[in-house]
């Protein structure tokens, strides 16, 4: 089992930043990778970045240049970090632990409000 708890959601200026943490605890020696999602309203859910066990990151066309997805292998924990926000950005982030072969894992989600 893997437990992920995201924080650090919140409503911003378009323009502003915000930090997303993602902390896992649990089977960590499992994880492939840490997925950060998005969906908005009305929406698909769409992938915005990840980074593998090896370190390997990847930033979707739509946000690169603003978000950044690193990690801190210390504290088990992935953090996005995002700039230049703008309202587009708006939805529910959340995190995912690709675990195959076993079940993923998703954290609860947080919301982020990026007002014009």
């Amino acid at each position: 089992q893997v437990h992920l708890v995201e924080s650090g959601g919140g409503l911003v200026q378009a323009g502003g930043s915000l930090r997303l943490s993602c902390a896992a605890s649990g089977d960590i020696f499992s994880i492939n990778s840490i997925n950060w999602y998005r969906q908005a309203p009305g929406l698909r859910r769409e992938l915005v970045a990840s980074i593998t066990s090896r370190g390997s990151t990847y930033v979707a066309d739509f946000v690169k240049g603003r978000f950044t997805i690193s990690r801190d292998n210390a504290k088990n924990t992935v953090y996005l970090q995002m700039d230049s926000l703008k309202p587009e950005d708006t939805g529910v982030y959340t995190c995912n632990a690709d675990r195959d072969p076993q079940w993923p894992s998703w954290g609860q989600g947080t919301q982020v409000t990026v007002s014009s």
